[in-house]
């Protein structure tokens, strides 16, 4: 569990160094690290309660899991999901994160990270 939420915390430094970087911040890369803080913290709060963590990326997915042994869990799906362009969508050719994008995912981060250390 303390490896899951040492990663976690790795990856959401890693986002919020990113977003004021100068010059050039990589948005991509803001917003790929701040789903993957999530969804690593959200496994480090399966496993202290026991649970293996589902072997997926996808927030909502984990966030049910959550749900079923933690009653005070609770999160927005379509703010889940808005994370989840981080670790899908924004890392493909095409495919971009504005600065505002990458603001909105650094935010729902450190509000869903305070949530899901009161789980620990």
């Amino acid at each position: 569990m303390r490896e899951w939420l040492d990663i976690a915390l790795g990856d959401a430094r890693t986002a919020e160094r990113e977003l004021v970087a100068a010059p050039d911040p990589n948005y991509r890369a803001v917003c790929f690290h701040a789903q993957q803080a999530i969804e690593k913290a959200m496994k480090a709060a399966l496993a202290h309660s026991g649970v293996t963590a589902p072997y997926t990326h996808d927030l909502v997915v984990l966030s049910g899991a959550l749900t079923s042994i933690h009653a005070a869990w609770s999160w927005s799906a379509s703010e889940l999901r808005q994370l989840s362009l981080g670790a899908v969508d924004y890392r493909y050719p095409g495919q971009f994160a504005t600065k505002s994008e990458a603001e909105e995912a650094v935010l729902i981060c450190r509000r869903a990270w305070v949530v899901i250390v009161t789980l620990l």
